[in-house]
């Protein structure tokens, strides 16, 4: 498949932008490209259009699966494994935002829990200890907020995105 000059901009900038995100950019340009596309697309194809080794996309696709933002389709008529993404961006977003919190905010909050639970901790300088607790109070704080984000529908969370800074007046009375 050859892409227009938009969609290739659109999938070389993601894979960019991946890597600032911590994401390989391989992973991130396909994703860019099933998004973009918007249709169910198989492996050799992916790899043919952008260019890159088929090992490569068949490890970048069992990322994006194991990420959820992924999902593998079948086409009539074609035995291949087809692969989609969701063309919704709140989807997405949430999807991004729930996985990112269960496998990095999560496990960081219930360490900080375990930590002050243990004898030893009250045994550290009561500065450190306060440190760690204020920054457990925070990571609750912000997980359940996020939790809280996430139950809200599409429409309800861009109205809270909108507000913006402006929460503060409502917030100081």
């Amino acid at each position: 498949m050859e892409l227009s000059k938009v969609a290739s901009k659109f999938v070389v900038h993601w894979g960019e932008m991946g890597s600032a995100w911590g994401v390989n950019r391989t992973v991130a340009q396909i994703h860019a490209l099933l998004f973009f596309h918007g249709k169910p697309l198989h492996a050799e194809e992916i790899a043919e259009t952008l260019g890159v080794a088929r090992s490569n996309v068949s490890t970048s696709l069992k990322e994006l699966v194991n990420w959820k933002l992924v999902r593998t389709t079948q086409v009539l008529g074609d035995r291949r494994d087809y692969f989609e993404t969701s063309t919704d961006v709140w989807e997405l977003f949430r999807t991004v935002v729930r996985e990112r919190k269960e496998r990095e905010f999560d496990p960081t909050t219930r360490m900080l829990q375990d930590l002050v639970k243990q004898p030893e901790f009250s045994k550290e300088a009561a500065d450190a200890q306060d440190r760690v607790h204020e920054t457990l109070r925070l990571m609750e704080a912000l997980g359940s907020w996020s939790d809280e984000m996430l139950r809200l529908s599409p429409s309800t969370l861009e109205k809270v995105l909108r507000m913006g800074a402006s929460i503060q007046k409502f917030v100081r009375g």
